[in-house]
């Protein structure tokens, strides 16, 4: 057997039609209010800010927060944005971009491989298979580094398989290798796409059905070794370079925090998002409707075919259990980690999606789905509207939302509204497109409606607008217990005095900044942070975003026994810890 058995025909003039055509909505749906919103926490604003940073001082290698370096992940992805901002010059387009075209390149590469692999339709329904579930179109609407570390090990995937299962093709197998490596250097877990190597060393010696056969070639094999460390050589090489011609104590222990202890050290000891070992399944279980419920169809089918000794079932199938396995057993979890998993079982689900369209099964499931969406959002968005829900109505006050939450609310009624139609015109028969029409029309609106809606106390935008407001025009401003988006959206140039140093150090030093020049020095702080120095009458009140309460305060404010920055140290103060992806 050889590699041209497995060349597929060209693409026919429809075929590029559906292509393209699908590419298009593709873009709608994941682009859609792209530039109508700021950075929203958790991680959108730290990243944006060590990528404005970046553009700022010219160092795109160290990433910063505020004054502090940043250790917590590798700079890729914030260089990615810098890059973006460089060539789109605006902030609300760049900070997007990278996720934007990491998800599109994500959708054509499991599309073209499950083309080459079995057909075009096939791979076609792969790519929809993939763009309807809700967490892939979540995560590819949000600036995190998952949508560009899961195109990472898809192009990787994609790389191995294309040599594994359609080889020999030692060039496919040199991007793939070389792609791990450019996973490792955006999330470390980019390694993860070597893992494909154990299912097809299994398929291999129990002689499994199509594979083809190698010849020799043993450098040719290590010569994926080396794509792999070049890749990562692009930014382990600079960053030894820079250690070894700085002697700066700050570097080095950048160094051994980003190499050692947010790698290693935080898959074995995990500190946050503590979860239970099943955790991933009810993650599929909600986040990957309505991809699950194809999943439960094709279940059988998989048996079948490993039982027939299919490697091209294997390999993708095996590979999954993998990194559910890998990511299961640290205790520390959170649902985006198996997100590159998910356009492989797409494409595991893609082969049988003709038939179950047939099953009426199949067609009632995802009528009642859409069915019970209408449900649920028309019933949640009148009841948060009449203002009887309690919760709703703390949620406006705790993330500072305008006019009481209305548009909001009419934006959860709209989208029940749609899928309410989508129900009722396209029935039980045609509920497949019933779905696809509803999933569409909801990210539509969540882009185009929810992100004006949301962005001012979301992104703390507002917040930060009033604070310069209230300062004057001519005020410094110094910053006390602050999140990124604070410094990230304020009007003016700022002062901080570390992120994780303990609140009670920076408030002394904020003291003693304020006390240089008192009469045109304000501190924005967080409320937690105030006491027992800060006086909250005395102070103005900023608003409420983020679920947080801030203050302006002047040296008024400040208690006679703090004065020169005798702030006492709290018995008990526990440093927020970042949420991380």
């Amino acid at each position: 057997m050889s590699a041209t058995d497995f060349i597929p025909a060209p693409r026919t003039q429809t075929e590029r039609r559906q292509l393209w055509l699908f590419m298009l909505v593709a873009l709608l749906v994941i682009g859609a209010g792209i530039g109508l919103r700021d950075p929203w926490p958790a991680d959108e604003p730290r990243f944006a800010l060590a990528a404005k940073q970046m553009v700022e001082s010219g160092n795109w290698l160290i990433p910063h927060r505020g004054t502090e370096l940043y250790s917590d992940k590798p700079p890729m992805f914030m260089a990615m944005q810098a890059a973006a901002y460089t060539l789109t010059g605006s902030w609300r387009i760049a900070f997007l971009l990278p996720s934007l075209l990491a998800a599109l390149g994500t959708l054509f590469l499991i599309y073209d491989f499950g083309r080459r692999l079995w057909t075009h339709r096939v791979g076609l329904w792969a790519a929809i298979a993939v763009l309807a579930t809700f967490q892939f179109v979540y995560q590819a609407k949000r600036a995190q580094i998952d949508p560009l570390v899961t195109f990472f090990i898809t192009l990787a995937n994609y790389g191995l398989l294309r040599h594994f299962l359609l080889g020999p093709n030692w060039r496919a197998y040199w991007l793939g290798c070389f792609a791990a490596g450019l996973g490792v250097i955006s999330k470390g877990v980019g390694i993860l796409a070597l893992f494909m190597f154990l299912p097809y060393l299994l398929a291999r010696w129990r002689r499994w059905e199509h594979l083809p056969r190698f010849e020799g070639g043993a450098l040719r094999w290590l010569g994926g070794a080396l794509a792999f460390l070049i890749a990562v050589g692009l930014w382990i090489a600079p960053l030894l370079i820079a250690l070894a011609t700085s002697d700066s104590p700050e570097l080095q222990a950048y160094a051994h925090d980003i190499l050692f202890r947010q790698t290693a050290g935080r898959y074995a000891n995990s500190w946050a998002h503590e979860h239970p070992p099943w955790y991933f399944i009810e993650v599929v279980a909600y986040a990957w409707l309505p991809l699950t419920i194809a999943m439960v169809g094709a279940f059988p089918r998989w048996l079948e075919r490993l039982r027939a000794r299919d490697a091209r079932i294997l390999l993708p199938l095996g590979w999954v259990v993998i990194v559910f396995v890998f990511f299961s057993i640290p205790t520390g979890k959170r649902d985006m980690y198996i997100l590159p998993a998910l356009p492989w079982v797409a494409l595991l689900v893609a082969p049988y999606l003709d038939d179950l369209r047939q099953r009426p099964w199949f067609r009632w499931t995802l009528f009642v789905f859409v069915v019970l969406l209408a449900i649920l959002f028309i019933a949640l968005g009148s009841y948060a509207w009449s203002g009887s829900m309690q919760r709703a109505n703390e949620l406006v006050i705790e993330r500072g939302i305008d006019n009481n939450g209305v548009m909001l609310w009419a934006f959860i009624v709209a989208v029940g509204a749609l899928a309410a139609c989508s129900a009722l015109i396209f029935r039980i028969r045609r509920s497949v497109t019933g779905l696809g029409v509803t999933l569409a029309g909801m990210w539509l609106l969540w882009g185009f409606w929810a992100y004006p809606i949301l962005n001012d106390s979301n992104s703390a935008a507002k917040l930060m607008r009033q604070a310069g407001e209230l300062a004057g025009p001519d005020a410094q401003i110094a910053l006390v217990g602050w999140k990124e988006q604070n410094l990230l959206l304020a009007d003016r140039a700022v002062t901080d005095f570390g992120f994780r140093k303990p609140r009670h150090r920076q408030l002394a030093e904020a003291i003693q900044w304020q006390e240089a020049e008192p009469a045109r020095r304000r501190v924005f702080i967080l409320d937690e942070a105030m006491q027992p120095c800060v006086d909250p009458a005395l102070s103005i009140f900023v608003g409420n975003a983020n679920r947080r309460s801030w203050y302006l305060f002047g040296p008024e404010a400040v208690a006679a026994d703090c004065r020169g920055g005798s702030v006492p140290q709290p018995l008990t103060e526990s440093i927020e810890p970042d949420d991380e992806e």
